[in-house]
């Protein structure tokens, strides 16, 4: 659709109706990530060859699905074909948590139930800036074929364990669960999202949330 900084935006199903909008975006991002690596080999190699540092590239991509205003906005002078509503700016805000979260890709429960084929892992509540409600965020590691491998199997069952936990305020069970999943990501870069969840441990074990947590965590930055 549009740069915006150092930011790109795409949208599906519209203009034309594409009934596995929510997969194909989700698709591409994964597809992008894919070719980071072959990217960052050749900034590398171009890097030594000229003789200045190598500082690779990492992106994060943030999706959501739901119900937009599309068409052509702006004035009779000048207008873009794009698309306006509060599932655009979540999809924004879902980005801006791949740095929190420590993972490439963050998608929105309305994506997820239209992707549960996907190879995906909750990661929390969270009330996003500029939102009073809290949505539930889940990081996207893999197609259909990921999902169904014994990798992914045997890390999804522990790690939704170490959220039950860590949500029911468990914190020595969810520390045993964070061990547990460290020693099953099996070539997921997952360790920073544990580390996330290991420091909030120790800051909830220093300051209790109160019996009263709902287990939504609140950001502080887009």
């Amino acid at each position: 659709d549009k740069y915006m900084g150092d930011c790109i935006m795409a949208f599906w199903n519209a203009p034309l109706d594409d009934e596995d909008h929510a997969r194909n975006a989700c698709i591409s991002a994964l597809e992008m990530n894919a070719k980071m690596g072959p990217l960052n080999e050749q900034i590398e190699a171009d890097a030594k060859e000229e003789g200045h540092d190598y500082v690779p590239l990492k992106i994060g991509t943030g999706v959501n699905s739901g119900q937009v205003v599309v068409g052509n906005m702006g004035s009779d002078q000048r207008f873009d074909y794009s698309v306006l509503g509060d599932n655009v700016n979540l999809a924004s805000r879902l980005e801006g948590q791949c740095k929190t979260y420590v993972v490439d890709i963050v998608i929105g429960e309305n994506t997820l139930a239209h992707v549960e084929g996907l190879a995906t892992l909750e990661l929390d509540l969270i009330k996003v800036k500029g939102k009073t409600e809290a949505v539930r965020i889940f990081t996207l590691l893999g197609d259909e074929t990921m999902k169904a491998g014994n990798a992914y199997q045997s890390l999804s069952g522990t790690h939704q364990e170490l959220l039950d936990n860590y949500r029911g305020q468990d914190w020595a069970q969810a520390r045993e669960k964070i061990a547990a999943c460290r020693q099953l990501m099996d070539g997921f870069e997952l360790g920073g999202l544990y580390d996330v969840f290991a420091e909030r441990i120790d800051e909830y074990e220093a300051n209790p949330p109160g019996s009263d947590w709902d287990g939504v965590y609140e950001a502080t930055s887009k």
